[in-house]
């Protein structure tokens, strides 16, 4: 599991996380929701150790970050998998080749082992023979498709989602929700997603928890939120302007 305790970071005079406690349990979907800008990706940095805390620890399958350093951290690192907002697919790459790269920066894989995982990740997410094109060539949905198989191509034990449906239309958004649901049944691998979107946040989650003035205010199942009684989680489930929320 992963173990969040106390966990503070600013930036200059701006303080993001301030103190922020949770745990997430081997084997389930959690959704970190909140504001623009009330440090959801800031925390996920946190968990995948690219960022360092201030204070307070992050503590992964026993392990606690800051005291790993050099092949230690990395071989840590290895352990996740991470689907950026944008996809962030190499331009100049074939989709074979993004798909392959942890696989081949991380060495140890036969050039047969890497193209083997490549189609299998590609099946896994719905799409076949396209390891030849280009990214210019997908539509935004198979873009997304596309940096999921990467996500899984190491076969990650942790996958985190940074705004899996930003972009897309809402159909293609439920397609990548159910994806993401599926595949988390599918091979068992704990996944943590941060979301605007509260129809997405409810499908894809056992549990959800709230970012607010940097700590976690809840959390809860989905029901659970829905009937939260904190004002702060019912204005932004609500997408109200009016209550406690202000613009940050």
């Amino acid at each position: 599991m992963i173990e969040i305790r106390g966990l503070h970071k600013r930036f200059g005079s701006h303080r993001v996380l301030d103190g922020v406690d949770l745990t997430i349990r081997d084997g389930e979907s959690i959704v970190i929701i909140g504001q623009s800008g009330s440090g959801k990706s800031v925390l996920l940095k946190h968990i995948i150790g690219l960022l360092q805390p201030d204070a307070g620890r992050v503590v992964v399958d026993g392990q606690e970050l800051a005291a790993l350093r050099g092949p230690e951290l990395l071989a840590m690192r290895r352990r996740f998998g991470y689907l950026f907002q944008g996809a962030a697919l190499f331009d100049s790459m074939t989709v074979g080749e993004n798909v392959g790269l942890g696989l081949s920066e991380n060495g140890g894989f036969s050039r047969e082992e890497i193209q083997r995982r490549v189609k299998e990740k590609l099946a896994l997410v719905g799409l076949r023979d396209v390891e030849h094109l280009k990214p210019a060539d997908l539509s935004g949905g198979m873009r997304k498709r596309v940096g999921l198989a990467r996500a899984l191509a190491t076969e990650p034990a942790y996958i985190l989602y940074d705004e899996p449906t930003t972009g897309l239309d809402p159909v293609m958004s439920d397609s990548i929700n159910r994806l993401i649901r599926e595949l988390q049944h599918r091979t068992g691998t704990t996944s943590i997603a941060v979301t605007h979107d509260m129809k997405s946040a409810y499908f894809i989650a056992d549990r959800l928890a709230m970012l607010y003035q940097g700590r976690i205010v809840f959390a809860g199942t989905p029901q659970e939120t829905r009937n939260a009684a904190n004002p702060v989680v019912q204005q932004f489930i609500e997408g109200s302007s009016e209550g406690p929320l202000a613009a940050l």
